[in-house]
């Protein structure tokens, strides 16, 4: 099986990676990053810099990739220099909303469709993003970081589009969404301090966890939001 899996240099994405290149049946691992390129080689690793944000770099990298069989997109923002989890309302501004928009959500839309062809013919498709548990909907209990939650709550119903259309087009493609519970990476760093240590995961076991999850998912199970522990969370 041939393998893109984008977000490729983060925690988890790296993670993911080595253990793909382990798995006797994936022949091919196409990885991308956007900042700085791992040292990880391995002959059947492929490192590919992108900037998921900008839909000529997919396009072109697309152009390039004929035949594929799982898309797995590991990238997303929670913090940066410009994005801040904002505690009220009164700390909301547009540009950053709208980043966290860019960075999240949009580019799972803009990869299913450069990715559709070379998806299109594989007899065991999955096309997934890790999203979040604060983006569920009826799950949400104490409100805050609004522009996060949003990007993520417009990245399901992205990943919930692309499962309706893909029923008639790929019906042999799953599409699903994925929460990696709380993992101790940098995107999770400085708000780890009032996690429970037992139930901070590292990026090996989520990575596993992940894996354990892709190969159960069928084209039946297709638009459904799934947690690292198993369970089928609501939107």
């Amino acid at each position: 099986m041939k393998v893109l899996v984008t977000g490729g240099s983060g925690g988890i994405g790296l993670a993911l990676v080595k253990q793909l290149l382990e798995q006797t049946t994936i022949t091919s691992v196409t990885a991308t990053w956007h900042s700085n390129m791992p040292t990880l080689q391995h002959p059947k690793l492929n490192w590919q810099q992108l900037n998921l944000s900008d839909e000529t770099e997919i396009a072109a990298l697309m152009a390039n990739i004929h035949q594929l069989d799982w898309l797995i997109n590991c990238a997303g923002v929670l913090h940066s220099p410009q994005l801040k989890p904002e505690k009220s309302l009164s700390q909301c501004q547009a540009a950053s909303f709208m980043l966290s928009m860019q960075l999240n959500a949009l580019p799972s839309l803009l990869l299913a469709k450069h990715a559709a062809k070379a998806l299109k013919h594989s007899q065991s498709g999955v096309f997934l993003s890790i999203s979040a548990k604060l983006a569920s909907i009826s799950d949400n209990r104490i409100g805050g970081w609004h522009s996060y939650r949003c990007a993520k709550a417009a990245l399901n119903m992205a990943l919930k589009n692309i499962a309706i259309e893909w029923q008639r087009t790929h019906p042999k493609v799953c599409v699903a969404a994925w929460h990696p519970g709380t993992t101790d990476t940098a995107l999770s760093k400085p708000f780890q301090a009032n996690v429970a240590k037992h139930k901070l995961l590292t990026s090996e076991r989520s990575a596993t966890l992940l894996l354990k999850r892709i190969y159960q998912l069928s084209p039946e199970q297709s638009g459904k939001f799934w947690s690292w522990d198993d369970q089928e969370l609501s939107w």
